[in-house]
């Protein structure tokens, strides 16, 4: 299941994709997407930890959200940058709710502005510029290339995976304590 490895950050993810309305295994998967959920992760441009934000950008007043280099603030932060940029930049979009994560996503890797652009291109092609996927994600494949277009399938993949985990999860029962088995007439009290 996400961050089986860390229930710290899946609490994180669970906390600030509540918070800032996302789906919070989308927000796992981009943060694997992004480090492989590891908060020491520091790339050459300067993105630090699990969601791989730069500080100045967390540090802007849309975001505000200082000291990226703690785990859950730069949770925080990606999270509430990912909102940001879905109402600022996508506000006069008709997504349905996986085409709003997705361009989020998209405008994440790629920079909301970049997005924009791609979206009326798309438009202007007879493509759909709400749908991302056979659409939109065409234009920006040959536009940009194939990191954006990489970037937003490899984060649905660890999504789905993230899903049947999950599914699986909540549909096994919990295994009884070998203990009890046993021997049913001692208590827990011992």
């Amino acid at each position: 299941m996400v961050a089986a490895h860390d229930t710290v950050a899946r609490s994180f993810f669970e906390k600030y994709a509540k918070q800032y309305d996302f789906d919070h295994l989308l927000i796992a998967a981009q943060a694997y997407q992004e480090s492989r959920i590891d908060q020491r992760l520091k790339s050459q441009a300067g993105a630090v930890g699990v969601m791989q934000i730069k500080p100045a950008t967390a540090a802007d007043p849309n975001v505000g959200v200082p000291d990226v280099h703690a785990m859950e603030s730069n949770i925080h932060a990606g999270v509430k940058y990912l909102r940001f940029v879905s109402d600022r930049y996508f506000g006069d979009a008709k997504f349905d709710e996986l085409n709003r994560h997705v361009f989020a996503f998209a405008a994440y890797n790629a920079g909301p502005a970049r997005v924009q652009k791609l979206r009326k291109q798309a438009g202007a092609e007879g493509l759909d510029p709400d749908e991302w996927f056979n659409s939109v994600e065409i234009v920006a494949g040959r536009e940009v290339g194939r990191e954006p277009v990489d970037y937003v399938r490899n984060i649905l993949k660890y999504w789905v995976a993230y899903r049947l985990a999950q599914d699986e999860e909540e549909e096994s029962p919990q295994p009884e304590s070998p203990w009890k088995a046993k021997n049913p007439t001692r208590t827990a009290a011992r």
